[in-house]
Formats: structure tokens, C-alpha cells, sequence
């Protein structure tokens, strides 16, 4: 694949031809690449070279993403507010108790902007299978109302999608997930880009090496799973 001079797309260096092209860069908001397939080892390469994939043109191609600054959620700044406390004392939360219902919450094509093609479902299902993807369930009196999913490689968790039916679940979700990860020094939470919602979480923009530093260390670190 050919190279360029922006770390972007160096992010994706000794990953072969499993990516068939760049794509332009775009202030590093853009894919930095078309293509590829999403076997296990695909992923796993992936994230670990700090990409991760979402399709473009409606699911009919696979692009990966690498966004400059990136988004991430150091455990020691979350900052639940008041409601969410309650919150968090309100609902019930497990872990993998049922993946694939969560990532099917995540796909709800009544969602606006959904990007979770079935390709996408089973792909992640098939990482949670080999114990790389991992989802956290928020239920109220036994009925599943939130989750979380992400891929999971020692104190490195790249969180991909969350949903809610009932208030603060999703928050909920994160809040669960930050205390997995409070206990390992060298933890990396990936939320991708921020948002004003996750930013009112503790969410920081950091720049794309300080991130690929911060995840070269994490993967190689102990990790809650």
C-alpha cells in the first residue's frame, strides 16, 4: 500500500495488503484507507495501529479511520454529575452477559446516522467469540435498556458504539466500563472523536502521536480482561 507523509496513514505501516488503498486525508478527519476485510487478525492489527473501521456509502465500503487529535477518557478525569451518580445507583450493570443484544441495540436503524451493517455485527461478534470484544449491559428491573461494546487488547479498550432506552444508560455503560479500567496505570479508553456529551464525561482530545504512544504502551500492559 502506498505510503504518505501524513502519520496518519503511517498508522497503518506493516498491516500488508489488507487495506486496498489510501484514501485522501482531510485535516485528519478522514479515512485513511478503503477496503480490506474484517477477519479477527484484521481488527486486532487494526486497532493496535489505531484505526478502527466504519463503512462509508451507505455499508458498501469499509473505511478506516485514524482521527487527528483523537478522543479519549482517562479514567482519573471522569466526572459523573449528580443525576448520573444516581443514575448509576439506579440501574443494574453486567459484562458479556449478552454481547450480540447489545451490539444489536447499537444497529437500531431507527438510530440516526447508523453505521453498523450486519458485516460490521457479526465481524465483532466473531472478536467477542475469541474474547477480544467485550460489551457492558445496563438493565432496570431485568429489562436490557443500554450497553456498550468496544475491542479490548490488555489496558487498551477502543469503545465503538453505545445506546439507550431509558435515561443516562449509555452514561451508565461508560461509567462501568472507567471503573474496569481505574485499576491499571497505563489504561487507554478510546471514544474516537469527542462530542460535547462525552467532553461533559472528562473526555480530552489528544494529538495522533501521543495517542499511538499511549496505545503501544497499553496494549502491552496487564488489563481487566
Amino acid at each position: 500500500m502506498p505510503r504518505s507523509s501524513d502519520p496518519s496513514s503511517r498508522s497503518t505501516a506493516g498491516l500488508g495488503d489488507r487495506w486496498v488503498s489510501d484514501a485522501p486525508i482531510l485535516h485528519g478527519l478522514g479515512p485513511v484507507a478503503l477496503g480490506g476485510d474484517l477477519e479477527p487478525e484484521t481488527l486486532l492489527a487494526a486497532y493496535r495501529a489505531g484505526l478502527f473501521p466504519m463503512p462509508v456509502e451507505g455499508g458498501r465500503l469499509m473505511a478506516w479511520w485514524s482521527p487527528d487529535p483523537r478522543a479519549v477518557l482517562p479514567p482519573e478525569r471522569f466526572a459523573p454529575s449528580r443525576s448520573l451518580r444516581r443514575s448509576i445507583r439506579r440501574y443494574e450493570t453486567t459484562i458479556d452477559r449478552c454481547f450480540r443484544d447489545v451490539v444489536e441495540g447499537c444497529a437500531d436503524p431507527a438510530r440516526p446516522h447508523g453505521w453498523i451493517t450486519a458485516e460490521i455485527a457479526d465481524a465483532y461478534t466473531r472478536l467477542h467469540e475469541l474474547g477480544w470484544a467485550h460489551s457492558i449491559e445496563v438493565w432496570y428491573e431485568g429489562e436490557l435498556v443500554g450497553g456498550m461494546y468496544g475491542v479490548s487488547i490488555g489496558a487498551f479498550f477502543a469503545g465503538e458504539s453505545k445506546f439507550h432506552r431509558a435515561r443516562d444508560a449509555s452514561k451508565v455503560a461508560v461509567a462501568r466500563m472507567v471503573e474496569l479500567l481505574e485499576p491499571y496505570e497505563e489504561a487507554v479508553f478510546d471514544v474516537q472523536w469527542i462530542t460535547p456529551h462525552l467532553a461533559s464525561l472528562g473526555a480530552v482530545e489528544i494529538r495522533q502521536a501521543e495517542y499511538l504512544r499511549r496505545v503501544r504502551t497499553a496494549v502491552e500492559s496487564p488489563g481487566p480482561w
